[in-house]
């Protein structure tokens, strides 16, 4: 599998991550395992995991994702992987470290460390803030509401950065990055560190997928810019552009048939007809509708890596093969063409 550098930082990854999410969860820890020898045995070593996880969150089950990746990773050669962990953020989630949410200096040290403890390692590569502290719009939401605002707002961007730049210098991560978040939030987080004088946020880790476009307009002029990389989640958009469900098929064990509130935005019915499109296209093309999906998120000049994830071993082994499906021109301009009927459906 390629890896790639990830600009402003030493990390060379491959081009799918494998994720978690459904470790502790719809997958058991044996099943964890099962796909990380798979993936890492394909060519994968970068692994994408959260304290949040697995999701749907519950108080009974955070944290084990973690867990289980770290009982394997205590297995292996840690120097030939890189890991990837998330801090939670405010307001979703008020049982994570016995509600002490707020993006706090403190709290994300006391994040990290806990992180290191269940994964079994001394140092996590790459250690994000899982979603902002202030008021933005996320998880498919589209307008800002000032009415949100609240004030105080909890601690700022500079102490969340002063954080960061902490377990940098004590070598607890190497780099750190955002996910969720917007162009003013990437750009205020470098401001403030460059004003600092330490490292800023290397990665943005979004959803990003042919319904979900909202990196490709002045996010991608930010991350170039900041010489950033996309980490693209939910490349096949929560599995609908897998054609799972299509005409409104529910497959037994599924996320959606298990969980009914998960992924609202992507059950929109612009969304639907949008990814009855491009199956259509795919049948067309002669292609699956997973290679169509991430092929064409490979084209993308901003993403360093898409997120991968399934809950068997069949879904793993054909997303990770489809990760490296290159698009011919002919599809990519048929693509192309249904974007503008299908700009962004599940923003």
């Amino acid at each position: 599998m390629k890896r790639t550098a990830l600009p402003s930082t030493d990390l060379v990854v491959s081009e799918a991550c494998l994720g978690t999410m459904t470790w502790g969860e719809q997958n058991s820890e044996a099943d964890a395992h099962a796909q990380l020898d798979r993936a890492v045995a394909a060519g994968v070593n970068f692994i994408d995991t959260a304290e949040m996880y697995p999701a749907p969150p519950r108080p009974e089950t955070q944290g084990r994702t973690e867990t289980f990746l770290g009982n394997w990773l205590a297995r292996q050669r840690r120097g030939e992987l890189v890991i990837a962990s998330k801090v939670a953020g405010p307001g979703r989630r008020e049982w994570i470290r016995g509600g002490r949410t707020d993006l706090t200096a403190a709290n994300i040290v006391e994040a990290c460390e806990v992180s290191m403890k269940r994964l079994q390692t001394d140092y996590i590569d790459l250690f994000q803030i899982h979603w902002p502290q202030r008021n933005v719009p996320m998880f498919g939401q589209v307008a800002f509401d000032p009415a949100l605002e609240k004030a105080p707002g909890g601690p700022g961007i500079r102490e969340q950065v002063e954080g960061m730049a902490a377990l940098v210098k004590a070598g607890k991560i190497r780099h750190w990055g955002l996910s969720n978040e917007t162009a003013w939030g990437v750009c205020e987080f470098h401001r403030v560190a460059r004003e600092l004088g330490v490292p800023g946020p290397a990665t943005l880790q979004n959803s990003y997928s042919l319904v979900s476009r909202q990196a490709e307009g002045d996010l991608a002029e930010v991350l170039f810019r900041e010489r950033m990389s996309l980490l693209a989640y939910s490349p096949l958009g929560a599995g609908l552009l897998t054609g799972k469900y299509r005409g409104g098929v529910r497959p037994e064990g599924s996320r959606f048939a298990l969980f009914d509130t998960l992924g609202a935005r992507f059950r929109k019915p612009i969304v639907v007809e949008a990814i009855d499109a491009f199956l259509a296209l795919a049948e067309r093309r002669g292609i699956s509708p997973v290679q169509l999906a991430l092929g064409y998120v490979r084209s993308r000049h901003f993403v360093g890596a898409q997120i991968i994830g399934a809950t068997t071993l069949a879904q793993l082994d054909e997303n990770l093969a489809a990760a490296q499906f290159d698009l011919d021109a002919e599809t990519r301009a048929e693509i192309d063409a249904l974007l503008v009927r299908y700009p962004n459906p599940a923003n």
